[in-house]
């Protein structure tokens, strides 16, 4: 996905765009401003779920289009740390516009993972996941399994999906059964297709 295609499916629902074009040049201009902004984005820009792009709320948006504005980066592990969940988010969805190195990346990644919010789980788990390396990003999809999160938002899951996250899926489908409960749908497929394709 593009950052314009973020930009576009806000502002076709924003019906007054003045307070976020004003933050976003005055991120642009005075990084500092961001600690005072990105927590005002719900209230100035609203929360409700935006057409496009699916799955994001307004504020989402918002702060992911003020981010990827902020001429440094310092800032974004402190608005992270910080942040409430909303504003966690956003900086998940934001990871992969902003060129963080991995090891500033990562550490956010991973305390998203930690948590048990299934909002901050799948967002960790979508483009940003490519700052995981793969024993972070086995665990992560095998925790989406077990919070019954969609795999379909998992990104790079065919490509990445190998024989130990296959094995770590039926370990949890072996303790699902034992429980009298069943794995999911999507998790049985992608542990089929990893079978499949590694005959």
């Amino acid at each position: 996905m593009r950052i314009e295609t973020v930009a576009e499916g806000l502002r076709a629902e924003l019906t007054d765009p003045v307070w976020l074009d004003t933050a976003l040049a005055t991120v642009a201009r005075q990084p500092a401003a961001i600690a005072r902004l990105f927590p005002a984005a719900g209230r100035r820009c609203g929360r409700w779920m935006l057409t496009q792009p699916p799955g994001w709320s307004s504020d989402d948006a918002a702060r992911v289009l003020l981010l990827t504005r902020l001429p440094v980066k310092t800032e974004i592990p402190m608005l992270y740390r910080y942040g409430d969940a909303a504003e966690k988010r956003a900086v998940l969805r934001a990871l992969p516009w902003l060129d963080l190195p991995r090891e500033v990346a990562e550490p956010i990644l991973h305390d998203a993972l930690r948590t048990n919010d299934t909002r901050l789980v799948a967002a960790a788990l979508g483009p940003a996941a490519r700052h995981l390396d793969q024993p972070a990003w086995r665990h992560g999809v095998l925790k989406a399994v077990f919070m019954q999160l969609p795999l379909a938002g998992v990104a790079d899951l065919d490509e990445r999906a190998d024989g130990e996250l296959a094995e770590m899926l039926a370990g949890l489908a072996e303790e699902r059964r034992a429980a009298g409960r069943a794995l999911a749908a999507d998790a049985t497929e992608l542990l089929q297709r990893i079978r499949s394709s590694a005959r």
